[in-house]
């Protein structure tokens, strides 16, 4: 029981320390950090904008790492760990979607244009998103397991493509932000809201996991028996008193 309930401790821990580091870079990021020189406050999204790019991008590399794992060794916590990873990965994209139609308002005066990177991010979301709706939609454990790894193995070619298209084409979007990409006085704010979304996906990933997990263990687990009807004839057929 200690080693069932070490799980769900350590994902309250990473989940409690991300939101704590996200709230410390968020507010320094608002209120200290200054003005971009161009952009002005709007800049202030990258704070959160970027580290979810990031960490989206890392969940659906860590579901794909689970899905060959799984297809090579076999065990059904990669499995969980897949569905996980997916799931997270999604939430993130989608919400990075949203905050970059949010940033592009005001700087790009359209809310979504078809640029190669926001193509390439949604076709990854929807990607991802199919994969889970295949979950639901397959009962037997093992084909299900089978099926969604090589589907995320297929997915996931998208996901370098997405990393790379501000390279590889011109685009509107700005180019790779990373701390060294960034002034001084912006990378600290970013350096510690990417670890808070690190550390609260990783809790994610980490309970999402484990409720995975039980299910199949509900799904695997041998039909119950059916109750034995036996009594004896006297019970089974009572005489009125006379």
């Amino acid at each position: 029981m200690q080693s069932d309930a070490r799980g769900p401790r350590l994902a309250y821990v990473l989940a409690t320390a991300g939101l704590l580091l996200l709230i410390w870079g968020s507010v320094w990021g608002l209120r200290y950090a200054p003005r971009e020189s161009h952009m002005g406050d709007v800049q202030r999204i990258m704070y959160v904008h970027v580290p979810t790019a990031w960490n989206g991008l890392l969940a659906f590399t860590f579901g794909f790492v689970c899905a060959v794992a799984y297809l090579v060794r076999g065990g059904w916590q990669w499995d969980s760990r897949l569905e996980a990873a997916t799931e997270v990965g999604v939430v993130l994209s989608s919400l990075l979607c949203m905050q970059g139609a949010t940033w592009a308002k005001p700087t790009w005066g359209v809310w979504w244009d078809w640029d190669p990177r926001l193509t390439t991010t949604a076709v990854m979301v929807f990607a991802f998103a199919g994969i889970l709706a295949l979950r639901r939609f397959v009962d037997d454990p093992t084909k299900r397991a089978v099926w969604s790894a090589v589907a995320v193995i297929i997915a996931y070619v998208d996901v370098p493509i997405v990393y790379l298209s501000v390279k590889w084409w011109n685009t509107l979007h700005q180019d790779l932000s990373t701390p060294e990409t960034v002034s001084t006085a912006f990378h600290w704010p970013l350096r510690i809201n990417a670890f808070g979304v690190l550390f609260l996906m990783a809790g994610m990933i980490t309970l999402r996991s484990r409720l995975a997990s039980l299910r199949l263990k509900a799904e695997l687990a041998p039909p119950l028996p059916e109750a034995a009807q036996v009594a004896s004839p006297a019970v089974a057929a009572p005489g009125r008193l006379s």
